[in-house]
């Protein structure tokens, strides 16, 4: 009888331990601003689309500057965009640069170097309520 109480309280034990480590899927701990520029970075240049919408913002604007024009979207017409693009790798070399980092906010500079022009793309990741998300990007063609 001293052995059956033993075992069945480890096993609760072991439960118990099991339950307090265990993640709740629904958790933001994943939405560093790391993660949403790596997430990002993998759309633009690789067409990999997963976890992009959770990491922008919903109202997060797309600017781009072509000429002396400046075009925007909003995130309805980019995921469309980016959808059209689903598995395109891009044939450039991509690097990032943080120019501004504060709790709050990053400012990320995102190059896309091309045969014959650059995309730079300048992206802020804020600290939401729901994690770190884009809430803007301007793109400028070199």
């Amino acid at each position: 009888m001293k052995n059956l109480k033993s075992i069945v309280l480890g096993l609760a034990l072991l439960l118990i331990c099991g339950a307090v480590n265990a993640k709740p899927t629904n958790d933001n701990e994943s939405l560093t601003a790391n993660h949403a520029i790596n997430t990002y970075v993998d759309a633009i240049t690789r067409g990999k689309l997963n976890g992009l919408n959770d990491v922008l913002d919903q109202s997060v604007k797309f600017s781009m500057l072509r000429g002396k024009k400046v075009l925007s979207f909003d995130k309805k017409q980019m995921m469309e965009f980016f959808k059209g693009d689903k598995n395109v790798e891009q044939a450039c070399t991509t690097s990032t640069e943080i120019v501004e980092s504060n709790a709050d906010v990053k400012l990320v500079k995102v190059d896309m170097k091309f045969d014959g022009f650059t995309r730079s793309n300048y992206v802020t990741v804020a600290n939401t309520g729901d994690g770190w998300k884009i809430t803007n990007v301007y793109s400028v063609f070199k």
